[in-house]
């Protein structure tokens, strides 16, 4: 969820608690001692104060904050699949670092996520098995890490605008502006991974 809700009453820990023992038998919740121990592990992993579990879910938290709590729900709860849309939405470069470490740390053959993002600098952090492009809410073009990667080199772009040609050394990257359609060279309103 790009812009989590916040609930006032709920702190971090009781909700995610209660996620946990929603997908665990009535008979068969998680213990007290082992769900702190996990959360204290947890949030010390993403670099999250301690006070962080004890605050309500999401109320006041800066857009960094929130991000890692995300993550901190996925590692807690941990989910067999998780979409994960623009987790690098406004978070400075350490901040992305330690989102990137938690999506890592869950990868495996019992995780798999989809990630949507505008921008290769993710993609540093969390290598992708598979890349690809939409564009008008259809796949165009797939591939592996290198296809991202190629999005963000410089090209020549022409295109027209206003019935005169222009020649610019445009930057056809991930979410930059303009882009253009890789095969016509027309401006396109193409977005890498926007999920529309």
């Amino acid at each position: 969820m790009q812009y989590p809700s916040e609930i006032a009453g709920v702190t971090n820990a009781e909700f995610i608690r209660a996620a946990i023992n929603a997908r665990r038998d009535d008979d068969d919740p998680i213990s007290v001692m082992q769900f702190l121990q996990q959360l204290d592990q947890t949030m010390e992993t993403l670099e999250m104060p301690a006070d962080m579990a004890d605050r309500y879910l999401n109320q006041g938290f800066s857009g960094g904050e929130k991000k890692r709590n995300e993550i901190l729900q996925l590692m807690m709860i941990q989910p067999a699949f998780a979409l994960l849309d623009e987790i690098d939405s406004g978070l400075d470069i350490d901040a992305l670092r330690v989102v990137a470490k938690g999506v890592n740390m869950m990868r495996g053959p019992e995780f798999g996520s989809l990630i949507i993002t505008h921008y290769q600098r993710l993609l540093d952090y969390i290598v992708p098995d598979v890349v690809h492009v939409m564009k008008g809410g259809r796949i165009i073009e797939t591939g592996g890490p290198e296809l991202a990667l190629s999005l963000e080199k410089p090209a020549t772009v022409t295109w027209k605008r206003r019935n005169s040609h222009v020649t610019t050394n445009a930057k056809n990257s991930i979410g930059a502006l303009p882009q253009t359609d890789r095969e016509s060279g027309e401006p396109s309103d193409a977005r890498w991974g926007n999920g529309y």
